[in-house]
């Protein structure tokens, strides 16, 4: 199979490396020298090639595929920002492969499963309504009617990956939680690995053709317990916890960090389990234990 991955970053390397491992023939798409290096350092086998998803007059360089993957990222800027990466750049690379004598039979475009919006921490899956309450998750449910609707009127099949909270190599973020204060809330995570490990899967058994999937761990955990589990694993004191309310009456938020503040539900992934995708770190606890045990050592 021949993939192409559009946004070839953080999970992107991975699954670059995942399926190369698998022999398949993968392209690695970015645009700054730094991000073609870090492409042909993966393996010999996969291609680097320079293009922007943002300008249409660099889409050309894209090979042909058998099946895209839009992993691009805005760099955590604001929404305007994620609107000319995730709808515009993805209906971009949409549109440069539609008009192609040969189209991909897949798209996976890689979203968040931030467009639930507030649940008040009951359960959400594929039957859930979205209801994104940030500018930034609209713009990515809009990206989702992309990677969906305007995909299939080219004759592509998309898939949506909605990405829980990714963590992994460079991304564990331990001082956020050892040193606290610790807001309330529920985390729902998904290890780098299995983000990446997902999507080959989805491509590599032909399954979830026009239709989201949720990509999350098996268990949604709440922060305050996550917390005390990694103080206790690293040997070091408790942090301090407060309460959402505590966290809002501070007053030092934007509307933005509020709403994420007041936004709570815990995650299923019985639907990617029910088709069959078996989790190499399935719960925060296999995820968390090499950096655990790197902690350690700094401290012996």
């Amino acid at each position: 199979m021949r993939v192409v991955v559009v946004g070839c970053g953080y999970v992107g390397l991975e699954l670059a490396r995942q399926l190369a491992a698998r022999d398949h023939d993968v392209a690695g798409v970015r645009r700054s020298d730094a991000g073609l290096e870090a492409i042909e350092a993966v393996d010999e086998g996969v291609d680097a090639v320079r293009a922007d998803a943002t300008d249409p007059d660099s889409l050309g360089a894209l090979p042909d595929a058998d099946a895209v993957v839009f992993a691009a990222s805005s760099g955590g800027r604001g929404a305007e920002a994620a609107r000319a990466v995730y709808v515009d750049g993805l209906r971009n690379v949409v549109e440069e492969y539609g008009g192609r004598d040969r189209t991909p039979d897949r798209l996976v475009y890689t979203s968040s499963t931030g467009v639930y919006g507030d649940h008040d921490g009951a359960w959400v899956d594929e039957e859930t309504p979205i209801e994104p309450t940030t500018e930034k998750t609209r713009v990515l449910a809009e990206a989702e009617r992309v990677a969906l609707e305007d995909a299939a009127e080219v004759g592509i099949d998309g898939t949506v990956a909605r990405f829980a909270g990714l963590y992994g190599p460079d991304r564990y973020r331990l001082d956020r939680y050892l040193e606290g204060p610790v807001t309330a809330g529920y985390l729902n995570m998904v290890h780098r690995d299995d983000a990446a490990g997902a999507i080959r899967f989805l491509l590599e058994t032909d399954r979830a053709r026009g239709e989201p999937v949720v990509v999350v761990d098996d268990e949604p955990v709440e922060k305050h317990a996550f917390a005390d589990w990694l103080a206790d694993e690293c040997e070091v004191d408790r942090p301090e916890k407060r309460s959402k309310e505590a966290r809002i009456a501070a007053g030092d938020l934007s509307e933005a960090a509020e709403r994420r503040i007041r936004t709570s539900k815990r995650c299923s992934n019985d639907r990617l389990r029910g088709l069959g995708y078996e989790f190499s770190y399935p719960t925060f606890r296999e995820g968390y234990h090499d950096a655990i045990e790197a902690f350690r050592r700094t401290r012996e």
